[in-house]
């Protein structure tokens, strides 16, 4: 599905987070103040510097806020940096953002309220400068699942990233929980009044999909054109936008697909469990997108979750079937939905502080551990758009790992 399971537009709350491992959490006390966070490091040979930049669209007005005749966008940029001395880590959320995602919890279980989200700290380091001797770089894109923050894919950008690729993170503004802007102005998530409007009129339903991913390719294609113009002076020159990939979760991982098969730009695209048809559930059939229905000519990637592949995915198997380019695809094993985001690395921090049961981190991401999980998607990335837009050797492909099996035909 185009969402994080039916439960993200589904009982009123729209936003996805998700990643948790199998990890028994232990029976320790609720701590006295807020739960505090801390990502993996990255594990390419390069510090990470950051640039955050607001972008506006004058040419479209807003799809979901009428009234506005333009429509504005945030992202973040991460790219291999020279050095990072004296350049502070950048907060994974900020204070805004973060009230915005507690208020939307789709943490199933878990008291997002517990914890201090805007204190994570990432691993990018602010306006450090780019390391130019390396450069150009190749770029990818990032889009999150519906109702998700950009901050949320923080763990496999930062590490791309720090492999040498310049990351530009994607912020769907009204579709996220919450973005904020230059000057601290905030501007919260409209799907859950929107899916209330549309229930329980499945053509309805299916039309709002249909529209949430149209928003999110335009966004894509608008960032595209608008990139070259909107860089920094220290960026100029360092982006190699004819090697350009894209990669998404969930509707993230369906967006970038979209995109790459409405825009040549896109040179190769990777899917972390997202569906291509505007439906509720995976095992779902019709309503496909031209993308399913039509296929790509250039390379893709498909990582499903545990249970996820060609034969239970009606909409993966028909883009697969009319796809001409080379196509991959691979299933984390003991993996959930959220596997594929931050809450990996986070949920199994969060049980272990308030003592929440194995059950609620099992159902959150599966029972694969962050120590397996996040290296193995680490590695299907890199491995990927190393080959797609580098021309590098298949050479430590993670398909021979036993947390990854790769899709039978």
């Amino acid at each position: 599905m185009l969402t994080r399971r039916t439960a993200l537009l589904s009982a009123v709350a729209a936003t996805t987070l998700s990643a948790v491992s199998a990890r028994t959490a232990s029976a320790a006390p609720h701590p006295a103040g807020p739960v505090r966070l801390t990502l993996p490091e990255p594990g390419g040979p390069h510090p990470v510097g950051t640039v955050s930049l607001r972008l506006v669209d004058t040419a479209r007005a807003d799809p979901w806020i009428t009234a506005q005749p333009y429509r504005e966008l945030m992202i973040s940029i991460r790219y291999p940096a020279r050095d990072v001395d004296g350049r502070p880590r950048a907060p994974q959320m900020l204070p805004g953002e973060a009230a915005g995602f507690v208020a939307v919890n789709n943490l199933d279980g878990v008291p997002a309220d517990k914890v201090d989200w805007a204190a994570t700290r990432t691993h990018a380091h602010e306006g450090a400068p780019i390391d130019r001797d390396g450069g150009p770089y190749p770029v990818v894109c990032y889009s999150p699942g519906t109702g998700d923050p950009r901050s949320l894919g923080t763990t496999l950008c930062d590490d791309l990233a720090s492999r040498g690729y310049v990351v530009v993170m994607l912020d769907h503004t009204y579709d996220a929980t919450a973005v904020q802007f230059p000057g601290g102005r905030v501007e919260h998530t409209v799907l859950p009044a929107e899916y209330a409007k549309a229930s329980p009129d499945r053509k309805r339903i299916t039309a709002l999909l249909k529209k949430t991913i149209d928003v999110r390719v335009a966004d894509t294609r608008f960032l595209l054109g608008e990139l070259p113009r909107a860089l920094p002076r220290g960026l100029r020159g360092m982006l190699d936008l004819d090697r350009l990939g894209m990669f998404g979760h969930s509707a993230g991982g369906f967006t970038a697909l979209q995109a790459m098969h409405d825009d040549r730009r896109i040179a190769a695209g990777a899917d972390l469990d997202g569906v291509v048809a505007y439906v509720q559930e995976d095992y779902e059939s019709g309503n496909l997108s031209t993308v399913a229905a039509e296929g790509l000519d250039r390379p893709f990637l498909l990582v499903g979750k545990d249970g996820n592949d060609l034969g239970t995915v009606p909409s993966w198997n028909s883009l697969w079937r009319h796809s001409r380019g080379p196509r991959e695809g691979l299933t984390l094993c003991g993996a959930e939905h959220a596997t594929f985001t931050d809450e990996e690395a986070v949920v199994p921090q969060i049980a272990r502080r308030l003592g929440l049961p194995r059950e609620t981190v099992v159902k959150n991401i599966g029972t694969i551990a962050p120590a397996r999980a996040i290296p193995a998607e680490r590695a299907c990335l890199a491995s990927f758009f190393d080959r797609r837009l580098r021309g590098r050797k298949a050479e430590g492909r993670p398909g021979r790992a036993p947390e990854v099996r790769p899709f039978t035909r």
